[in-house]
């Protein structure tokens, strides 16, 4: 089980890095040693597989390799994997679990087989699974993964009625929204959050300085009045603005950010047409929303939400006018309710952090 541990922990290296593709990771073991071990590089470059043999060299032959997902078998940006692990002379490998792209599915296990090789599968595929949730989706259903992100008190608010939401979670839970978004190809928001809270919307490291590799910032803005001097605008990155209104685009492609116009019938933005395009064009496969409520609520009111994670924090703010973390039109039946699957809870300083999702 230790090699399909470090192989799951080299995967994590792959995060967001390698999008569209999936974070992957791989070991190669020759009499009880790791030989080669790599992750999946950005798309056009090397599979986690062709890494770690290709540092293990010679020492592969009659080895045993451990992968956290089924190797590919078909010709995309690069060559089969499975002919590599074939000619490399690996005598056996373990799979976490098959890949749900149908182009694979089974058939890379398959020609291994068929060439000879010992196949496992199954080694630690609960783990494997949450690390490939965005590429599943995506290359299944051809929409990005999406998770809402938000911190409440403990009566349920994430503002006050003046708007202030400044700070309800802790440093040690604003720190876990780092990775978060690390982790993530795109950070989506409202146009109100940008008007109200003015974020920069940027992954920052330790000393608080934006890393250079930011992820997507998306803002939907059905008007496209977003105010030039927004801090979002300012920070490195892309900025893609969702608008309905088309004779708003030469005014905001004169800001410098990526603009679609995007429509519905109600003079809204289509979001459920704005998420098959963010996969289709922008080979987007996961997005944290951050807000706000309106947002979060037009997302579950369309099934667009796979998962949540809600920072609950103990204050109380009150308020009948107070903000509310999903709004929309909700459910009329508490048997119709959105309901969490696979619930984690975990402790960030005062803080608890909710998470589970919803298919």
């Amino acid at each position: 089980m230790r090699y399909m541990d470090r192989a799951l922990e080299l995967a994590e290296n792959a995060i967001r890095n390698v999008s569209p593709n999936p974070p992957v990771g791989a070991v190669v073991v020759s009499n009880g040693k790791v030989v080669g071990e790599g992750w999946t590089q950005p798309p056009g470059k090397n599979h986690a597989e062709i890494v770690a043999l290709n540092q293990s060299k010679q020492l592969a032959k009659d080895s045993t390799l451990y992968i956290t997902l089924e190797p590919c078998c078909f010709h995309g940006r690069t060559p089969p994997c499975v002919e590599s692990i074939v000619e490399a002379g690996i005598k056996e490998v373990h799979v976490s679990i098959l890949d749900p792209n149908p182009k694979v599915n089974g058939n890379g296990l398959a020609y291994l087989k068929n060439s000879g090789i010992n196949v496992l599968v199954g080694e630690q595929s609960d783990v494997a699974e949450k690390l490939i949730e965005g590429y599943k989706k995506y290359i299944i259903n051809e929409m990005p993964f999406v998770t809402v992100k938000y911190a409440m008190s403990l009566d349920g608010k994430i503002a006050s009625k003046n708007m202030d939401s400044k700070w309800i979670s802790s440093e040690e839970s604003r720190a876990y929204v780092q990775k978060m978004r690390n982790s993530m190809d795109a950070i989506m928001v409202g146009s109100n959050t940008v008007r109200q809270d003015n974020p920069n919307l940027t992954v920052r490291d330790e000393a608080g300085e934006p890393i250079e590799d930011q992820p997507l910032r998306i803002i939907i803005d059905k008007d496209g009045v977003i105010d030039s001097k927004s801090n979002v605008l300012k920070q490195p990155g892309d900025v893609l603005i969702a608008v309905a209104r088309a004779e708003m685009l030469p005014n905001l492609q004169k800001l410098g950010v990526k603009v679609e116009c995007m429509p519905d019938s109600n003079g809204k933005v289509d979001l459920v047409s704005f998420m098959n395009l963010l996969a289709s064009k922008y080979e987007i496969t996961n997005i944290l929303v951050e807000g706000g409520g309106k947002l979060a609520g037009a997302l579950f009111d369309l099934s667009l939400v796979d998962k949540i994670a809600v920072f609950v924090c103990p204050i109380i703010i009150g308020g009948e006018q107070a903000i509310t973390g999903v709004e929309g039109q909700g459910v009329e039946l508490i048997k119709d309710a959105f309901r969490l699957n696979d619930v984690e809870m975990t402790k960030l300083d005062t803080d608890i952090l909710i998470t589970g999702s919803i298919r």
